[in-house]
């Protein structure tokens, strides 16, 4: 019998050789292990924080393993909350200091579970997804500093978005606990659901010191104008239901409403509009066929009729939003995100944002007392109006409304901007969507129509066929600051001028009437000025060339043609 073997220089081999495929394999996996023992040593041994990481994912981050904090019973209170307060008074501005990024520095809390002496939580939910959502989209923003010596505001990572899931008392001893409370001062708290039953505080209720408050559901009695934050109550229904934009433009109805728990004066007057107008109007209410939960949330009825909701508010041009028990209603982000534009009768309600965005533009306010007089008021909007309202309602719910990390950082945007104002953004960037309108121009129908803080001028525009000129000298003269009033005279008598301000025709005028048309202007105009030099015995006036037009002097002519090509604008 023949043996092979193979021989080394010391004889031949004792043991047989490993096969190569199975050598690297042991070899590959020896690696692997060994790698993972040095990165778990370096991990160990490595000096890092866990307060300095921005994790605020709940799967990583649980409430549960969170420090402990009893709360004594003798614990402070912090004061109700200074309807006084302004930036100026309430906050310590020099906190923020100067940066080259003019952006202020946030920073979040640790998570804690506060707990009273018998153990029982200040709240009955705990971290709420929603809360949760908001920290995680700031910790990942670049207004987040882990440093606490560098921050210029505080988010307390205790929930208060809801009101009906706080004991009021020991939510108000948690805050005072807090390492820098130091009486609310650059504290900023986050509320949607404020007061309770029976009077639904239109503020939150828990004592708050000088903290702002970006709140959901403001009045004009507890609104502190320039210091607290007027916010959207947010809506589920935005994370959970895709509703693609669609074209504005008419619809299948011309109002809708959609809310299910309305006062029953309300219902019935909506009722008696829909007697009067037949389809126009479609009346929704809940099914009351269909078993309780969330799949019958997204459901409304009429008349046995099931719709889909919120897809159903896409089949209208106009979408009622009421005000309940609260003044903030999630359906307002229901009907921005449909596109459609929202009625709001709410009276005293601070709109979310008012403080940077001009809800004329995307929204109809009427006063509740009008309600009966809705359907006459809507039909006097033109149809060119309606569907830059349509437009420019979901861009609203897009840019500020359609999550949690959009409302957030929208917050601090305009906390921002009231501490670095010559950094601020102007109105065109909140208001006005990246599409361009009106060519190279958006169109300024739409301005914020405020009284003036002063008596000032009224500024008369004469304009005859040019649109996109006219537009751009009322966005530059509306930028003044003692502007009172603006009359534009529109002299094309055969084109109607652009739809939007209110207008004012003269009957008497025809296109014939034209002084410059009138073929013996230029002999009377020179036999006035004879007269008036004859008058004096010599001519008093002087020749004085001035040009203080805003727009032509920007024309792309050549330049030896223009004879003040250097002059600047408004």
């Amino acid at each position: 019998m023949y043996t092979s073997g193979k021989y080394s220089s010391r004889g031949p081999a004792l043991i047989p050789r490993m096969k190569t495929k199975h050598r690297i394999y042991y070899i590959t996996l020896f690696s692997v292990v060994l790698l993972g023992l040095i990165a778990t040593g370096m991990f160990q041994f490595w000096p890092h924080s866990i307060e300095s990481t921005a994790d605020w994912t709940l799967d990583k981050r649980s409430v549960h393993d969170a420090p402990l904090i009893r709360l004594p019973v003798s614990s402070p209170i912090p004061e109700r909350g200074d309807l006084s307060c302004r930036m100026h008074t309430c906050f310590d501005v020099y906190r923020c200091g100067y940066n080259p990024k003019n952006r202020i520095k946030v920073y979040i809390y640790p998570l804690q579970r506060f707990v009273d002496e018998l153990g029982v939580p200040i709240s009955s939910t705990g971290l709420s997804r929603e809360y949760n959502d908001l920290l995680s989209a700031i910790s990942d923003s670049d207004f987040y500093t882990d440093d606490v010596t560098r921050a210029c505001l505080f988010i307390p990572s205790i929930d208060v978005l809801n009101q009906n899931s706080l004991r009021i008392r020991e939510t108000a001893q948690a805050l005072a606990m807090l390492p820098r409370w130091d009486k609310g001062m650059n504290h900023l708290l986050f509320n949607m659901l404020p007061g309770g039953p029976p009077d639904y505080n239109t503020a939150l209720d828990v004592p708050r010191d000088r903290a702002l408050l970006a709140g959901g559901g403001f009045s004009t009695w507890t609104y502190r104008q320039g210091y607290d934050v007027s916010i959207p109550v947010y809506s589920p229904l935005s994370a959970d239901v895709d509703l693609p934009e669609r074209q504005p433009g008419p619809r299948r109805y011309f109002i809708l409403s959609s809310q299910t728990a309305i006062h029953r004066e309300y219902r019935a007057e909506l009722e008696r509009l829909k007697e009067e107008n037949g389809e126009a109007l479609l009346l929704l209410d809940k099914c009351s066929n269909l078993s309780q939960g969330a799949a019958s949330a997204r459901k409304r009825c009429y008349k046995g009729q099931v719709y889909d909701y919120p897809q159903i508010l896409q089949e209208s041009s106009f979408c009622v939003v009421l005000r309940g028990a609260r003044l903030g209603q999630a359906a307002l982000s229901d009907v921005l995100q449909a596109g459609c534009v929202p009625v709001i009768l709410a009276d005293s309600y601070i709109l979310p944002f008012s403080e940077v965005l001009d809800w004329k533009r995307a929204s109809v306010v009427i006063p509740e007392e009008k309600l009966s007089e809705m359907y006459t008021i809507l039909k006097s909007i033109p149809h060119r109006q309606v569907e830059e309202m349509q437009r420019q309602a979901r861009w609203f719910w897009e840019a500020y409304f359609s999550s949690m990390k959009a409302i957030g950082l929208t917050t601090l945007q305009i906390i921002n901007d009231r501490i670095y104002p010559y950094a601020a953004r102007t109105y065109e960037q909140w208001n006005n969507p990246p599409v361009v309108k009106w060519s190279s121009v958006n169109s300024p129908l739409f301005l914020p129509l405020i009284p003036p803080r002063a008596p000032g001028f009224t500024a008369v525009v004469l304009t005859y066929d040019r649109v996109e000129s006219l537009f751009r000298v009322i966005t530059e003269i509306s930028k003044v600051p003692s502007l009172a009033k603006l009359l534009v005279v529109w002299n094309n008598q055969n084109k109607s001028p652009p739809e939007g301000e209110k207008k004012f025709k003269c009957p008497e005028c025809t296109a014939i009437d034209g002084l410059s048309l009138d073929q013996t202007h230029m002999v009377e105009r020179s036999e006035c000025i004879n007269k008036f030099a004859s008058v004096f015995g010599t001519m008093p006036l002087k020749v004085v060339e001035h040009r203080a037009d805003p727009v032509l002097y920007k024309d792309d002519f050549p330049e030896k043609l223009k004879s003040f090509p250097n002059i600047g604008s408004l």
